[in-house]
């Protein structure tokens, strides 16, 4: 367990907290301790749902600490298993991921944010992309923004380096709910809680359809679901589960989801 970064485990539901005063800038030594959290999480068939969250009330992340850079922490360098921040990396993490953004999310720190499934933040939350400002490129904002909303917005954001609100980023949809700061993180493991109730299987069956996707045609990717050349899908397909749920239907009852 790093002292930077704290875990928190109830049942299914991992917490993960980043704790790096004064601004929770990530190093890369903090990114690879993130990564193999994150494995582990992945790995482990016992957890269903992650919260990742950060500590303090003014910032969420500011993204790559500068001051470890300049300190001879290469841009370039080892980020980990999962690339920064532990997660936008992390090759088939097929678990729900929920971020708790509590105060400034901008650069790297918007990046970790977008490599979650469900974005909860703070009334007071901001969000920016201010590389431009620095002469830099915000490279996984860059190819994953204007995928989540509207291209010109994206772009602005890129090009501009300008600040939105949590209404604003609600707006456009990458926040899916505002909350109180007090209720936070209440909210957040009341999400988790919904969302550990559910069917693991299909939650990763849906996780990677969408990444197949992100980089294809339509038709491409529905052949390789119906043809359940996926694992994921192929597992959920051949499952206890899957009769489970139309059994679950047929019966008028609540299902009880075995994850195999």
């Amino acid at each position: 367990m790093s002292e930077v970064v704290r875990t928190c485990r109830v049942g299914g539901i991992l917490e993960v907290t980043l704790d790096r005063p004064k601004a929770n800038a990530v190093d890369l030594k903090t990114s690879r301790v993130m990564g193999e959290i994150f494995r582990d999480f992945r790995d482990n068939p016992e957890l269903r749902v992650a919260i990742l969250t950060t500590a303090g009330e003014k910032f969420f992340c500011p993204g790559w600490d500068l001051k470890a850079a300049a300190g001879g922490d290469a841009v370039d360098g080892d980020y980990g298993v999962g690339g920064f921040g532990g997660l936008q990396e992390l090759p088939h993490l097929n678990k729900p991921v929920i971020c708790a953004v509590n105060g400034i999310c901008c650069g790297g720190g918007l990046e970790i944010a977008l490599s979650c499934d469900i974005i909860l933040a703070a009334e007071h939350a901001t969000f920016a992309l201010p590389e431009i400002r620095s002469g830099t490129v915000a490279d996984a904002a860059s190819i994953k923004l204007p995928k989540r909303i509207p291209y010109h917005i994206a772009m602005e954001m890129l090009f501009t380096g300008r600040w939105l609100d949590a209404a604003e980023a609600h707006r456009w949809g990458f926040v899916n709910h505002i909350h109180p700061a007090d209720q936070l993180m209440d909210k957040a493991w009341e999400m988790a809680k919904l969302l550990e109730s559910g069917p693991p299987l299909v939650f990763a069956a849906i996780k990677e359809v969408v990444r197949e996707a992100e980089g294809e045609r339509f038709q491409d990717t529905m052949n390789k679901v119906t043809k359940r050349q996926l694992r994921t899908v192929d597992t959920l397909y051949g499952s206890e589960d899957n009769l489970e749920g139309f059994r679950a239907f047929a019966e008028k009852r609540d299902p009880v989801w075995k994850g195999k």
